[in-house]
């Protein structure tokens, strides 16, 4: 282990035996080194019946979705803790439009576990750079921070993997993808990212905090793929179930 992996995880001990956990659920004491009670957690809606591909919450565990079958997304696989309903959706609305950093952390470390068990049981390839999916800077001002560059920043301590803002940039402001189609969303992010240097060769884990229709990852992953880059992963926080 690192010396800075020992000093991190030894902090992390000193903080929680002077500043012990308050769930960012029921506010009660944690009783772990976790802003989550076990309770709570029990309540999330971890993803763990999915697409192998993109991640898509399915009834049964099959190795790919319908849609995976017949268009296979640019992405190679995807990593997701839960499944975008609530109380989930709650938590992560409060990280990503109140900024509050606790739930981002808290879903960033459950998130950071299952890559850490995709890795290790080689599910899935270690990457060579982690990208987080870039705002426009009119949005991150108006925001002032991207939430998926939090995400990405704990999960590049947790699994020793180094990020990279440089490579991937958002160059056209869309408008929210909330509310439009499928169909809509694609037409929305077309064109609206570059890649201005060249990853060849290089394995890219493209991070985000929802994945709904997977048009965003998607048309990143096609400007990567554009860029050199050898294969493109995708790790989100959650992933959307098709709508009823």
């Amino acid at each position: 282990m690192a010396i800075a992996d020992q000093v991190d995880g030894f902090l992390r001990r000193l903080s929680f035996r002077w500043l012990p956990g308050h769930c960012v659920l029921c506010a009660s004491a944690s009783g772990r080194a976790r802003d989550l009670c076990a309770a709570c957690e029990q309540d999330l809606p971890f993803n763990t019946r999915c697409c192998a591909r993109c991640a898509l919450p399915l009834a049964a565990a099959e190795a790919l979705c319908a849609h995976c079958l017949q268009s296979p997304p640019a992405f190679v696989s995807a990593v997701t803790a839960f499944r975008y309903e609530w109380p989930l959706a709650g938590l992560i609305t409060r990280f990503k439009f109140g900024g509050d950093l606790a739930c981002g952390r808290v879903l960033s470390g459950l998130l950071a576990e299952r890559v850490m068990a995709a890795l290790a049981d080689r599910r899935i390839a270690r990457p060579d750079l982690l990208l987080p999916v870039p705002l426009h800077h009119h949005r991150l001002r108006e925001r002032g921070f991207n939430q998926a560059l939090e995400i990405a920043r704990l999960l590049g301590q947790r699994c020793a993997l180094p990020i990279c803002q440089e490579v991937l940039q958002r160059h056209q402001i869309t408008a929210a993808q909330s509310g439009l189609d499928a169909k809509a969303r694609r037409r929305n992010v077309r064109g609206a990212f570059t890649a201005t240097g060249r990853i060849d060769g290089l394995q890219i884990a493209l991070i985000d905090d929802v994945v709904t229709t997977a048009a965003t990852v998607t048309e990143c992953a096609r400007v990567l793929k554009q860029a050199g880059a050898a294969a493109v992963q995708v790790w989100a926080l959650a992933r959307a179930p098709l709508p009823r």
